[in-house]
């Protein structure tokens, strides 16, 4: 009997941090016999992949500008009809050939509005197969704040009209749903937590013994942070101590450069750490933003860790998240607001004074449940 398939749409923006919590799914789902096919609307990484996950890209989008005003293509021209077409008669396509059990949708109808031009169609065309597959939405454990009652009304009745159940990937003793979303009351048992997603650490390796480590994520709007580090550094009691920032392959490479011409001896400049997980654990102490994935990562390395949210235009889930997580001191809170150098001196001070952090009491099991989730709908459904 063959593996039941799973067609998992995902459509990054910004960061990659969207793309790496689904090939983490992706490759849970695959080791729980299930076969995945993998749609990535956003910019493609070859250095990224999921064994034994087949990977459809569509013609890549990203956003023109951090506050996500404008979408463009991979050569910066914004996203017109003709492309638009292109991408969602591709999609419909990637449907037809899975022709899968479940269909699972990053994001949407939570986020992703712009992109209803393709999903819209493909979830009808599930609809409409013999037999239509199941239908699940996965999102993080914090939403962008909604401000429209209407605009949270109308993804309640999507959810209610066209999904069979909602994954949310995180831990409600940290946080619940309702805390970014009030009206995720109405969804009932169509929500399901799974814990948080991460990615297991090789302890392998000397890596990041010593050293601070400076990291962010896919380092799209992380410049500031890089820099206030670098100048941030010799007011601190770790000015001797080796620093490595690790700017993302995201960053600007005019940025990059800059920050590689300005490193003084003790700092190395990086791209990319696929070990940085297990770095973390080895590490004096972390600075960073405060996405999914990277909280995630220095939780589950108990790390010391000093974290500034990005908190441009409508942002809040970053600064949301940190919050709970610094009330329970497990990170300390510097808002990008306060971002400069010594008041992130400070911030490195007083994390330094903090104890080395304790197992803590949340679920990271989120993949895995994830993956058993899908088996057990499927199960239900036959």
């Amino acid at each position: 009997m063959s593996a039941p398939r799973i067609l998992f749409y995902v459509q990054h923006l910004l960061g990659i941090g969207h793309r790496h919590r689904a090939m983490i799914l992706a490759t849970a789902m695959r080791e729980a016999g299930l076969a995945v096919t993998l749609v990535n609307g956003g910019m493609a990484d070859e250095g990224e992949k999921a064994e034994g996950v087949a990977v459809v890209q569509l013609p890549p989008v990203r956003a023109g500008d951090a506050e996500l005003r404008t979408i463009i293509d991979a050569a910066g021209r914004p996203l017109d009809n003709a492309l638009r077409a292109r991408r969602r008669e591709q999609l419909l396509a990637a449907l037809a050939a899975a022709a899968p059990a479940a269909v699972l949708v990053e994001s949407y109808p939570f986020g992703r509005r712009a992109f209803r031009f393709e999903l819209g169609p493909l979830i009808a065309a599930a609809r409409a197969m013999c037999p239509p597959p199941i239908i699940l939405s996965s999102i993080r454990d914090v939403l962008v704040a909604k401000s429209d009652p209407v605009r949270a009304a109308d993804i309640v009745e999507a959810v209610e009209r066209d999904f069979d159940g909602v994954l949310v990937h995180g831990d409600p003793r940290l946080i619940r749903l309702e805390e970014s979303f009030p009206a995720a009351a109405a969804l009932g048992d169509k929500l399901v937590y799974t814990g948080y997603v991460t990615r297991g650490a090789e302890d392998g390796g000397v890596a990041g013994i010593g050293e601070v480590l400076v990291s962010a994520g896919g380092g799209a709007v992380s410049a500031r942070l890089l820099g206030t580090a670098l100048a941030a550094r010799p007011l601190t009691s770790l000015a001797h101590a080796p620093w490595r920032l690790v700017t993302g392959p995201n960053l600007a490479a005019s940025a990059f450069h800059d920050l590689a011409a300005a490193a003084p001896p003790g700092v190395t400049v990086e791209r990319y750490r696929p070990d940085l997980p297990a770095m973390l654990r080895r590490c004096v102490l972390s600075i960073s933003q405060a996405g999914y994935n990277t909280v995630l990562d220095l939780i589950a390395a108990r790390a010391r860790a000093v974290v500034v949210p990005f908190a441009q235009g409508r942002e809040t889930e970053q600064q949301q998240r940190a919050e709970r997580l610094a009330s329970r001191g497990l990170v300390t809170l510097l808002r990008e607001s306060e971002l400069d150098p010594p008041q992130l001196a400070a911030a490195i001070t007083e994390a330094l004074a903090a104890p080395r952090l304790r197992e803590p009491s949340l679920d990271l099991d989120g993949a895995r449940r994830s993956a058993a989730t899908i088996r057990a709908l499927l199960r239900e459904r036959t």
